[in-house]
């Protein structure tokens, strides 16, 4: 599977999903299904804003950024889980006060039945390829661990989408099939308010950690536990005395080592000691794309 091939195939399922939503809706009068519409419309809207933000984080390093686009990822997906499945789930909510102050019922249920079955297929479709990406990046680490770890965030958005997207296709389907059986509309209106809730509720995770993404994550402690092993191993160092590290993207990692060198080293001998040490820091840690090590001041 080529990188990231999962957004893609995401965004063709909304699109073909919020197509049939609307077009239900529309005949239907749901305003459960014109929520499920909204969401199909803001996760296919999310999936475009993530390939362009993948798209420019590839950009080489220039003079302008020198530690490269990678944060281009990150800004537009906080600006994703901010923005888009924040007003998905307010024009939800506010579908569903509508319909509470404007019961009424139009056409026949059963398009909308068929069209949450086809929507159910293709949220699967997509689920399914979200997964699995998702599944190669979090190894044995659990679910959310592995969520709020994670340093590529157009995985868990795409993924996050979806697992918000079953239970919503169930809420709508029952607010369609209650209000039908027991001829009251409301039961449609407090399904699509249902819907923009948990809109709200995947936007407010999906912030927390885009956003915390955007700011600049450090590598992780365990990683940088054998980091400074690796360095403290080479006969030239004393000690580790500080490091930084941060995240530019999911696969690329600046890191700052202040070391202690031995005494009576000479220039040489130090430039030869921190060549060695990058080199094996950059086989063990990939990620760790660029690497300054640096003598602590006396």
């Amino acid at each position: 599977m080529k990188p990231r091939l999962f957004i893609y195939v995401s965004l063709a399922a909304d699109l073909s999903i919020a197509i049939s939503k609307f077009i239900a809706a529309g005949i239907t009068g749901s305003s459960s299904m014109i929520s499920e519409g909204v969401h199909s419309v803001i996760d296919a809207a999310s999936q475009v804003m993530l390939i362009w933000g993948v798209k420019n984080s590839r950009k080489k390093a220039d003079d302008e950024r020198p530690f490269g686009y990678g944060r281009e990822l990150y800004f537009w997906s906080f600006m994703v889980s901010l923005v888009m499945f924040l007003l998905g789930g307010c024009i939800s909510l506010y579908e569903g006060f509508e319909r509470l102050n404007r019961p009424e019922f139009t056409g026949s249920p059963n398009l909308s039945y068929i069209t949450l079955a086809i929507a159910a297929v293709f949220t699967g479709i997509s689920f399914t390829t979200a997964f699995k990406a998702f599944n190669k990046q979090r190894g044995d680490k659990s679910f959310f661990t592995a969520i709020t770890q994670s340093k590529d965030p157009s995985t868990f958005i795409v993924l996050l989408g979806d697992v918000g997207d079953m239970p919503g296709l169930f809420i709508a389907f029952l607010g369609v099939y209650l209000g039908r059986l027991f001829h009251n509309p409301l039961y449609d209106g407090i399904a699509a308010m249902i819907i923009g809730a948990i809109l709200i509720a995947i936007s407010m995770l999906l912030v927390r950690e885009s956003k915390s993404l955007l700011m600049g994550e450090a590598i992780s402690k365990v990683a940088l536990r054998k980091i400074v092993a690796i360095a403290e191993a080479d006969a030239a160092i004393v000690k580790i005395k500080k490091h930084f590290s941060t995240y530019m993207a999911p696969d690329e990692a600046i890191l700052q080592l202040i070391a202690i060198f031995k005494k009576d080293l000479t220039t040489g001998e130090i430039t030869d000691a921190i060549e060695r040490i990058t080199k094996l820091i950059t086989t063990e840690f990939p990620r760790v794309k660029q690497i300054f090590i640096e003598p602590a001041a006396k």
